[in-house]
């Protein structure tokens, strides 16, 4: 079974930080591209930040751009998303994803993971306090 397990969500105020983690198991990490995703209430789940399976390109939405990065232990077998200067707008549930590759569209100048990986683990909420 493929199984992604997220953690570190939690309450924090706004310019402050959170590193979120996604367990993987069922599979080798390094194998698969890797991506963040969250859903605010009431929003359609958004594309945060994928990095390829190689690790040579990583792709990050404009709002998180400088302030969040991905990464990944693939000798844990253990994908993060560490985010800095959090802001309100933040606040969402958080979703790690695993696909072959990263699935992006154009927008807006930018190539953003669209909501269509494989893979998902079960979330966790990050809510940032004003």
């Amino acid at each position: 079974d493929v199984q992604l397990q997220a953690s570190g969500g939690g309450l924090v105020q706004t310019g402050g930080s959170l590193r979120l983690s996604c367990a993987v198991s069922g599979f080798t990490l390094d194998d698969f591209a890797i991506g963040w995703f969250r859903q605010a209430p009431g929003k359609e789940r958004e594309g945060v930040a994928c990095i390829s399976s190689d690790d040579r390109s990583t792709y990050y939405a404009d709002s998180v751009k400088g302030w969040f990065t991905l990464s990944r232990d693939n000798a844990k077998n253990t994908m993060f998303l560490k985010m800095n200067s959090l802001k309100p707008e933040d606040t969402a549930v958080y979703y790690c994803a695993i696909d072959s590759t990263c699935k992006l569209s154009y927008y807006g100048g930018s190539y953003i993971p669209t909501a269509d990986f494989t893979s998902w683990g079960q979330g966790t909420q990050v809510t940032v306090s004003s």
